[in-house]
């Protein structure tokens, strides 16, 4: 198969490991979100070139989604998922790696940095999940998805502040991605219901959280539809080095909606962090 969500196969914690490299200089690590047919390269396409001229990009397909394997009798829970990450961090000979967390991979970059806190340099956490709050509608038709181009339509509808973003062309592209050979039966089993009891287990306790000792960058789309922004808003009051920055007109695709100063944003402050090995 030819496609550019294929990048290279790297064995991580004994999983074949979809992952995108590029760039050089100091590590930056990517993950992504939870949507349905999702791909680190659907979700940092536009990322990806801009931030490899400054640093080394590494964005992985986490385990049980895109195009990494998929094992048989893997627990699909924050601590095997972290895992995975950690064994990725070893397979590249990384000891440590600026991490930016998209939605579900805020709380898996959140769950790094509190377990395996000198393997974090930086973090950015953007729409982040990791804290409790009542799951929205828009997140609960998230990860309730049923396959159809009608019902994907919809869903890129609530992602997207601005409407021209979503086209029928990019629903079917995103349609097709859920549907290749067992990407819904694995979805549908990452989340099932009740819902809410899935986003709990990827929340962390708020002492663990206080204790989380990263210079962090928080990003939030002041009209995100999935994940609220007083989520952010409460991250921001319990990690003590955090800082938050809100782009208005904006749903939950800030790296997206908002690439360029999204882009210029993370650069900054990952630059100002450059001198920590």
């Amino acid at each position: 198969m030819t496609t550019p969500e294929i990048g290279q196969s790297i064995d991580a914690d004994a999983i074949a490991t979809n992952v995108h490299l590029a760039g050089s200089g100091d590590p930056v690590l990517l993950l992504h979100g939870s949507g349905p047919g999702v791909t680190a390269w659907a979700n940092w396409r536009l990322t990806i070139p801009p931030l490899a001229e400054r640093f080394t990009v590494i964005a992985p397909d986490v385990v049980g989604f895109g195009f990494t394997e998929r094992p048989d009798g893997f627990g699909y829970d924050l601590p095997a998922w972290t895992a995975h990450v950690v064994g990725l961090l070893d397979a590249l000979g990384l000891e440590s790696v600026h991490v930016v967390g998209n939605s579900f991979g805020g709380a898996l970059a959140l769950s790094l940095a509190a377990s395996s806190p000198d393997r974090v340099r930086r973090l950015v956490l953007m729409g982040s999940v990791g804290t409790r709050f009542e799951i929205t509608p828009g997140l609960d038709a998230v990860w309730g998805y049923e396959p159809s181009v009608a019902n994907m339509r919809a869903l890129l509808d609530l992602f997207a502040y601005d409407p021209r973003l979503v086209t029928d062309d990019l629903a079917q592209l995103r349609y097709d991605a859920s549907v290749r050979p067992g990407i819904q039966e694995a979805f549908a089993s990452l989340f099932p219901p009740p819902r809410q009891t899935a986003l709990d287990a990827l929340s962390l306790p708020d002492d663990v959280l206080a204790a989380v000792p990263h210079d962090t960058l928080l990003v939030h789309g002041r009209e995100d539809r999935i994940i609220p922004l007083s989520s952010s808003l409460r991250l921001l009051d319990l990690i003590p080095n955090a800082q938050l920055h809100v782009f208005g007109r904006c749903g939950h695709w800030t790296q997206i909606e908002q690439s360029d100063r999204f882009v210029r944003l993370v650069v900054d402050f990952l630059s100002d962090g450059t001198d920590r090995s």
